[in-house]
């Protein structure tokens, strides 16, 4: 569902409650289009996230505090300047706009008292955060809009600011039965289509749910009802908006499979049927935490390892090219046997060939076969003898060199395609830099500089840590350091290791602490395996599992890198749903 005008309208409610008359303390600014405020509020400290991201714009109270970055951008700056300190009078939203306006009393240069406004726009790409005066002049905003850029409003600094769009969709909670019906009348396509196109804050799910609740079919125009069907449609539409008039919210989420499908500041009575479940919540905040926080996070992330993906893929693609080019030297190699039995064949029969012959023919005493051997006319047999063992001993020399290669060339594939499933994996930057950390260690990226003496060393992340049904400990390696020092440092002899087959994924420990495992703990250790690799997609993954006592590692062989032949073998499918995580 869009982050449509009725989830605002319950998130400006909620907000309400908790923060009017609280303080602002402190204000940073964490990503180039994102706020955070921390508000102090009836002796309680809220963490206010305000993000203009235009692929995912976000409003919500969160526990989770962000690092504010060691310089302050311009537009933080200013906010300091005049809201640090500041007390929140109210929290207001025009109309069922997905805008949310926070009016601010602070005292200016001079010490008197002032409002100002900080207001939030959620639309998509035109997404903004701005900052105005009493009287609706823009001071500032978090994205400047120039005329080049749009025609219809800019946002600069000095210009007067509106609400975008206003004239052009009515206001739902100004409507009445008249009002509605004649409004409706005048749309045209589908019911659906309609409500959401001619009512501002409408989205398209919830329109849907309008026309469920009434009994109507979605595909016809509001023309084409009947009279019973307009006036149950009426009802329904203006149930709602009463709803919203009265903050008579219920903040829910409908999942399939344990996968968010909708979220909605009511009750949905179209997914109210298996295979679809209800998750309730106290606030809005809460909803919009759980259906986007981790998307949010996600997109976050794989912003910033756009780079570091393309520095693996670029190294990934010359090193398999160079192991298609190495094979090709092996292939090249394999007749060289051919030229040892030459040479044996010419040191046993030579003395048959006569001066100026061109060839030497008899029996190959390998194979008991008649052979034919080519001759260099202008050279003794023995020289020819001693041609051919020549280039038997190149070719051997050149297999052997480029058997070694090949072996250094899968390794370091493997340790690439590693690193990629880690970096897909990712939560946040401390697991970047590890997978950075790495490749500069093994020489696939240039380090940015010598180390200085005493620097303060980069934070390590911890590998996941869930607890299985059955109470048992289980680790899992965010990338192959961790993997390493979880299975041959952390996991005993006896606890158990998982990974995907025959696939770059994390190694999954289980801490026995000398207890026998049920079938159950093998199951969910098989799930996180699973869902921790490059298989997570796949609706049923193949698992390698044996004890830790069973698994090598290879001198010098590469961080993660085991061997084993002592295993058993699962299907697991990746879902963890039901595990709970520790950290």
């Amino acid at each position: 569902m869009a982050f449509d005008g009725i989830t605002v309208a319950n998130l400006t409610a909620d907000l309400k409650e908790v923060l009017t008359g609280g303080g602002i303390s402190r204000i940073i600014q964490p990503e180039r289009d994102e706020l955070m405020l921390v508000i102090k509020s009836n002796r309680q400290t809220y963490y206010l996230l305000l993000s203009a991201n235009a692929s995912l714009p976000l409003l919500y109270l969160t526990d989770e505090k962000k690092e504010a970055p060691m310089s302050a951008p311009n537009f933080c700056m200013l906010l300091r300047k005049h809201l640090q300190g500041g007390q929140i009078l109210d929290i207001t939203q025009p109309s069922l706009e997905r805008i949310v306006i926070f009016h601010i009393l602070h005292r200016d240069e001079l010490g008197d008292l002032a409002e100002k406004k900080l207001i939030i726009e959620l639309m998509g790409k035109y997404s903004n955060i701005i900052f105005t005066d009493a009287s609706d002049v823009i001071i500032d905003s978090i994205k400047r809009i120039p005329s080049s850029v749009s025609s219809v409003r800019e946002v600069l600094p000095g210009r007067p600011y509106f609400v975008p769009e206003s004239m052009k969709k009515a206001d739902p909670l100004e409507a009445d039965a008249a009002i509605f019906d004649g409004i409706m009348r005048a749309e045209s396509g589908d019911m659906v289509h309609a409500l959401s196109a001619a009512f501002a804050g409408i989205s398209v799910a919830a329109a849907e749910e309008f026309v469920y609740e009434a009994g109507c079919d979605a595909r016809l125009s509001y023309s084409a009802l009947g009279d019973p069907e307009k006036e149950a449609l009426t009802k329904v539409f203006l149930t709602h908006m009463d709803a919203i008039r009265q903050n008579a919210f219920s903040p829910n989420m409908v999942v399939s499979s344990d996968e968010p499908k909708e979220f909605g500041s009511f009750r949905y009575a179209m997914y109210a049927h298996p295979p679809y479940r209800e998750v309730r919540f106290p606030s809005a905040s809460e909803m919009i935490l759980a259906y986007y926080g981790q998307k949010e996070r996600a997109t976050r992330i794989r912003q910033k390892s756009q780079d570091l993906r393309h520095v693996v893929t670029t190294a990934l693609d010359r090193t398999n090219k160079k192991f298609a080019i190495q094979e090709k030297q092996l292939l090249s190699t394999e007749k060289r046997d051919k030229y040892r039995i030459y040479g044996e064949m010419l040191n046993t029969y030579g003395y048959g060939a006569k001066e100026g012959d061109k060839e030497l023919i008899c029996t190959n005493y390998y194979t008991d076969e008649e052979i034919s051997v080519p001759l260099d006319p202008t050279i003794s047999v023995q020289e020819n003898a001693q041609k051919y063992f020549l280039r038997y001993n190149k070719l051997k020399r050149t297999a052997e060199a480029v058997t070694q290669q090949i072996e250094e060339t899968k390794n370091d594939r493997e340790q690439l395609m590693a690193c990629l499933a880690a970096i897909e994996l990712a939560e946040n930057e401390t697991d970047l830099s590890d997978i950075r950390r790495e490749l500069a260690d093994f020489g696939f990226i240039q380090r940015k500089g010598p180390v200085k003496k005493g620097a303060k060393r980069e934070a390590k992340s911890a590998p996941y840590l869930y607890r299985s049904s059955d109470g048992f400990l289980i680790y899992v390696g965010k990338n192959n350091y961790q993997n390493d020092e979880l299975t041959f440092k952390t996991a005993g002899a006896n606890d158990w290791w998982f990974h995907v087959k025959g696939a770059p994924g994390s190694h999954v420990i289980i801490k026995c602490e000398g207890r026998e495992l049920p079938d159950r703990a093998f199951e969910e250790a098989g799930a996180l395996a699973a869902y921790y690799s490059s298989k997570r997609k796949s609706p049923k993954v193949e698992i390698d599992y044996t004890m830790r006592k069973h698994l090598k590692k290879t001198n010098g062989g590469k961080p993660g890198f085991v061997i084993y032949h002592t295993n058993y073998s699962l299907m697991a499918a990746p879902d963890i749903s039901g595990l709970k995580r520790l950290s």
